[in-house]
């Protein structure tokens, strides 16, 4: 049974082209999601703007401000807190991020990371491809853990990588596949069907053994 305002709040650090499609989604119906606020570390991050003109509420915590990387989390954790959402989204959230912050909301934190994890954990990974000849690439969701990049994978998309690639082709190429990959993992746990058990990701009650692909 789907639920149908899943409540939902986004860390952005950079112009939020995947929170700009959540938003179009949610806004048309499509996905039943309830975006109560979106957090950024960095003042000048454009997705600000994009949740802005959706008036959907924005905090601004700048981690430059802040001695330690605890003390920085304190004040993410506390900031998503106050709008009890059922999961929380990253979407170019780009801090690495304590324990703390990530064990509070285990099983109900999802990040998206362009290449096909394990592979590529980090940056750079569409210069990490086409350095290493790979014929392929793609996007990954996966449940946030302690190991950076490193969490359960749920799904992912793949590309052919072309002769013609460079890495400004590749990042709009994967842009275009996770526009269509994160809404369907947020559908997904929108309507009960993920779960995260035993740093395991199940997947309508079964164990997933390998990522689902999504065309």
């Amino acid at each position: 049974m789907t639920q149908k305002n899943c409540r939902v709040v986004v860390l952005i650090s950079g112009e939020g082209s995947n929170l700009q499609t959540l938003i179009d989604e949610s806004a048309q119906g499509t996905l039943p999601v309830s975006i109560e606020a979106v957090i950024s570390n960095r003042p000048d991050a454009g997705g600000l703007k994009r949740a802005q003109r959706a008036n959907i509420p924005t905090h601004i915590i700048d981690h430059t401000e802040f001695s330690d990387r605890y003390s920085f989390d304190i004040q993410i954790i506390d900031a998503i807190l106050k709008y009890n959402p059922d999961l929380v989204i990253l979407a170019g959230y780009m801090r690495i991020m304590t324990p703390d912050l990530v064990n509070r909301f285990s099983g109900r934190m999802i990040n998206i990371h362009p290449s096909l994890l394990p592979k590529y954990p980090g940056l750079k990974t569409h210069q990490r491809a086409l350095e290493n000849g790979d014929s392929e690439h793609g996007s990954t969701v996966h449940f946030v853990t302690e190991v950076l990049d490193g969490g359960p994978v749920i799904a992912q998309s793949k590309l052919n990588i072309t002769n013609d690639d460079n890495e400004t082709t590749l990042i709009q190429k994967i842009k275009r596949l996770e526009h269509k990959l994160y809404p369907h993992v947020i559908q997904w746990f929108a309507d009960n069907r993920l779960a995260l058990r035993d740093n395991q990701t199940y997947f309508d009650g079964e164990k997933l053994q390998h990522p689902i692909i999504i065309e």
